[in-house]
């Protein structure tokens, strides 16, 4: 069992929800109920990813590892409700 957070762990989260954030296409109408949903978990998955940098900078990496893990529960839930388009199962959770 682990209980620290590596290095390259980390830097294998941040590649990958980076990566997820760049490719992330919203597919709903943005003035739509759902649009205001995709909007809301887009902001939030950005957010958590800022406070993942911010925190990896201090050293806290396990505050870091959360927020990156955070960040990407929000991109996999905006694709699994439909409002994100991701068809990559390297950066997406679908089906």
């Amino acid at each position: 069992m682990e209980r620290e957070i590596s290095e390259e762990r980390l830097q294998r989260y941040f590649k990958i929800t980076g990566e997820a954030l760049k490719r992330l296409e919203v597919v709903v109408h943005e003035k739509s109920l759902l649009g205001v949903v995709a909007r809301d978990f887009l902001t939030m998955a950005r957010s958590y990813f800022e406070d993942a940098k911010y925190y990896y900078e201090k050293g806290d990496y396990v505050t870091a590892f959360a927020a990156l893990n955070y960040a990407h529960g929000f991109i996999d839930a905006g694709v699994r409700l439909g409002v994100f388009k991701g068809e990559d199962d390297r950066l997406f959770a679908f089906g």
